[in-house]
């Protein structure tokens, strides 16, 4: 049996049509996702609701960049649920499953507001894969450590891939 997360890594990839980097970020985003979620033990269902937000977490991207010409985080918190609501529809998956995916993409780049430990792994998961992409300077790594990192997991990752 194919897993739903598996589907969803299909869609967000037809989805972005060409862009690999957007692919790539979004399937590193999963990796470490994944790999604090099990790691840290959460749910099963947690766990589902985790994988498939962090594949379409940057999902609103395209439209935000249409609608409001930037990449902005909080154009993509906008416009993202939206975008996911509508790529999951074809699953059949209970609704409160698929608003909790939504809302973790409506809120990813929200960091007040973090209520469970799938927003937590998350956000943590997106700040690894951000501070490589975007070249965060060290100073910098350890003030986003400091203030964000929760998890045992994430706090270990992050000291040993930016030390």
């Amino acid at each position: 049996m194919i897993d739903i997360v598996s589907n969803v890594i299909k869609e967000m990839i037809l989805y972005f049509d060409g862009d690999v980097r957007r692919i790539n970020h979004a399937l590193k985003v999963y990796s470490f996702s994944k790999t604090i979620g099990q790691l840290e033990n959460i749910p099963e269902e947690m766990f589902k609701i985790l994988e498939v937000a962090a594949v379409l977490h940057d999902i609103g991207i395209k439209e935000s960049e249409r609608k409001y010409n930037s990449s902005a985080g909080n154009y993509q918190e906008l416009e993202g649920p939206a975008v996911a609501k509508s790529l999951l529809e074809k699953f059949n998956l209970e609704d409160t499953f698929v608003n909790r995916v939504c809302y973790l993409i409506g809120h990813h780049h929200t960091y007040t507001e973090i209520d469970n430990l799938d927003y937590q792994i998350l956000i943590e998961a997106d700040f690894i894969v951000n501070i490589f992409e975007d070249s965060i300077p060290k100073d910098n790594v350890d003030i986003v450590k400091k203030k964000y990192f929760k998890t045992t997991t994430g706090v270990s990752l992050i000291d040993s891939m930016y030390k």
